[in-house]
C-alpha cells in the first residue's frame, strides 16, 4: 500500500531498514556532511535529524529520501525488491498508464496544527541547514514545492525551486531560468503591478517531490501527476492567506507574495550544484515576504541537497527512461536498457547489435538527448547498464579507442557546466563536445569474438533464487549449520 503523506514513507522506509536517526547535529555543515557522507556508503541510507542543535527539539530534518533505486521505487508505488534496471523498466508501464487525478478540496489541514501570521512569523525558529561550506546562507528550499496560480489559466504549478532564507521574515526563490513556468507565472503578475501569490510546502509526500521536479507540460498541474503516482487524489485546502490550494498532508508551509524585482531583490547563493561544483556567485533575487507559517507538530523538513556526483536526489533516472523511449519511438530496435551514472552526466545504452552501424546510430540518438552528460557508451546485451562496473569492464575489453570512439562537437550542455570557461558562459556560450563510446563487439566479427565466462543474467537469477538469503546473512546453508554444530560441541 503506497504512502499516505511524507511520515508515511518515513515509516515505510524504516520497516525496510534504510533508516537512520541522528540527534544532536548542527544545522551549520553538519546535516549536509551527514547526508552526503551517508549517501556515499554503499548502504547509501536515509537520514531523520532530531534534537538539532540550538533548535525546539521535534523539529526534524528528513534527508537522503529516494536516493537508492529502493526506495525511488518505493516512492514511485513501485515493487522495492526489483533491480534497478527492472524497476525503470516497471516505472516506464506505468507511466505509459497513469490517469491524472485531480486534486480534492478539504476543509481540515494538518499542516494548520500550527499557525504564526504577520509579526510572530520568523523562519528563524526552522531548522533550515547550510547544505555546503560556500553556501551563501541557509536554504530551507532544497526539496521544496513552490505553488503558484497563473493569472490566466487559473491552472497550478508545483515546481522544485530553491528557497534560501534571509532573516525573520524573507526568503528568496530562485528560477534556474526564466522558461521556468514560475518565472514565466510571476512575471505576468508582476506586468500587471502585482506582488505574486506564493506558497512554499517544504515536507510534502514523495509523489509530490517527484511530480516536482518532472517536466510536464504547460497548463498541467503536478498534483493531478501526483494523484496519479498514488492511484488516488491529493487533498489539498485553500491557504488562508493564499487561497492557493495547498497539500494537506504536508509538513510546513510558508505563505506570502513574491515581490516585483523592481521592489526588491536579494542577492540569492552561492550554492552547490548537482555537479559538485559551484556554477555562479550571489546573484540577484525574486524575494518572496512570508506573511505565514503554517506546520505540523513535530514538523519534517524534507532536505533534497545537491551533492559530489555519483550521489543524486532520485535512485531512478528518469531522464534515462526519457532517452530510451526515444530510442524505441525512432526506430531503434532491440534496446535492452538504458541508464544514467555520475548524477546523470553519462548515459549507458544497452542493445543486441542487429546490424552494421546499430550501435552508432544508437550512441548519436543518445547523445542529442544528454543534457549536459560529455559521455555516451554503448554496451551489448548481455552488460547491466546499471552497473558501472559491468560498463566499464566492457569499456576496457571491447573498445578500441582509435577505431570507436566518436566526438561530438557544439553539443548540448547548461551554465551549470564547469569546464565552460567563464568568458564563454559570459557571451551566451553553453555548449561542448560530447564522447561516443562503442563499447561493444566489433559488428564484423562479434561471433567469433572471445566468449566471455561471466554468468548470464538467466544464471545470476538462477543461483540469486536458489542461494540469495544464504550470500546475504539471510540464512543459513546446511555446511553453515554443520559448521556451528561442530564449534559448540565441547572439547574432550
Amino acid at each position: 500500500m503506497i504512502y499516505k503523506d511524507l511520515r508515511g514513507f518515513i515509516k515505510q522506509v524504516d520497516e525496510l531498514g534504510a533508516l537512520r536517526r541522528i540527534n544532536g547535529a548542527d544545522q551549520k555543515f553538519e546535516i549536509g556532511g551527514i547526508t552526503e557522507v551517508a549517501a556515499g556508503t554503499p548502504e547509501c541510507p536515509a537520514i531523520l535529524f532530531d534534537r538539532i542543535k540550538g533548535f525546539t527539539p521535534g523539529f526534524r530534518v528528513f534527508t537522503n529520501a529516494t536516493t537508492t533505486p529502493q526506495r525511488a521505487a518505493l516512492a514511485l508505488g513501485i515493487d522495492p525488491s526489483l533491480k534497478p534496471l527492472d524497476a525503470l523498466k516497471a516505472w516506464m508501464e506505468k507511466r505509459k498508464t497513469l490517469k491524472p487525478q485531480k486534486p480534492v478540496d478539504v476543509k481540515d489541514a494538518a499542516f494548520m496544527e500550527n499557525s504564526v501570521t504577520g509579526r510572530k512569523v520568523d523562519m528563524r525558529a526552522l531548522p533550515a541547514p547550510y547544505w555546503h561550506r560556500k553556501d551563501g546562507g541557509p536554504f530551507i528550499g532544497s526539496g521544496s514545492l513552490v505553488i503558484m496560480r497563473d493569472p490566466d489559466g487559473g491552472w497550478i504549478n508545483a515546481s522544485i525551486y530553491r528557497v534560501q532564507v534571509h532573516g525573520k521574515d524573507k526568503v528568496t526563490i530562485q528560477f534556474d531560468h526564466q522558461g521556468r513556468h514560475g518565472a514565466i507565472i510571476a512575471r505576468k503578475y508582476w506586468d500587471r503591478g502585482k506582488a505574486c501569490p506564493v506558497a512554499v510546502v517544504n515536507g510534502e509526500d514523495p509523489a509530490l517531490f517527484i511530480a516536482g521536479f518532472e517536466y510536464l507540460p504547460d497548463g498541467q498541474s503536478e498534483y493531478d501527476f501526483a494523484g496519479s503516482i498514488k492511484g488516488a487524489p491529493i487533498d489539498v485546502m485553500a491557504g488562508p492567506v493564499t487561497g492557493l490550494p495547498l497539500p494537506a498532508q504536508a509538513e510546513i508551509i510558508l505563505e506570502g507574495e513574491l515581490l516585483p524585482a523592481s521592489e526588491m531583490t536579494l542577492p540569492e547563493g552561492p550554492f552547490g550544484e548537482f555537479t559538485g561544483y559551484y556554477a555562479a556567485d550571489a546573484r540577484p533575487c525574486p524575494v518572496m515576504a512570508v506573511k505565514a507559517i503554517h506546520h505540523r507538530d513535530n514538523p519534517i523538513l524534507l532536505g533534497s541537497p545537491p551533492m559530489k556526483p555519483p550521489r543524486f536526489h532520485f535512485g531512478l533516472p528518469f531522464r534515462a527512461a526519457g532517452i530510451w523511449s526515444n530510442l524505441e519511438s525512432v526506430g531503434v530496435t532491440d534496446v535492452v536498457g538504458v541508464w544514467q551514472h555520475v548524477a546523470q552526466l553519462m548515459t549507458v545504452v544497452a542493445l543486441k547489435q542487429r546490424y552494421a552501424g546499430h550501435a552508432k546510430r544508437a550512441g548519436l540518438i543518445a547523445a542529442a538527448n544528454s543534457y549536459m552528460g560529455r559521455l555516451v557508451v554503448v554496451v551489448d546485451e548481455d552488460v547491466d547498464p546499471s552497473n558501472l562496473a559491468d560498463v566499464m569492464w566492457a569499456v576496457t575489453t571491447r573498445c578500441e579507442p582509435s577505431e570507436q570512439i566518436d566526438i561530438v562537437r557544439n553539443a548540448w550542455s547548461s551554465a551549470l557546466d564547469p569546464r565552460i570557461p567563464l568568458e564563454a558562459k559570459n557571451a551566451g556560450v553553453t555548449s561542448h563536445s560530447k564522447a561516443i563510446i562503442e563499447a561493444v563487439r566489433p559488428f564484423a566479427w562479434k561471433d567469433t569474438y572471445p566468449p566471455t565466462s561471466a554468468l548470464t543474467a538467466e544464471e545470476v537469477k538462477e543461483i540469486e533464487g536458489k542461494w540469495g538469503d544464504a550470500i546475504k546473512g539471510g540464512a543459513k546453508t546446511p555446511f553453515a549449520s554443520n559448521a556451528s554444530a561442530k564449534q559448540k560441541r565441547p572439547r574432550r
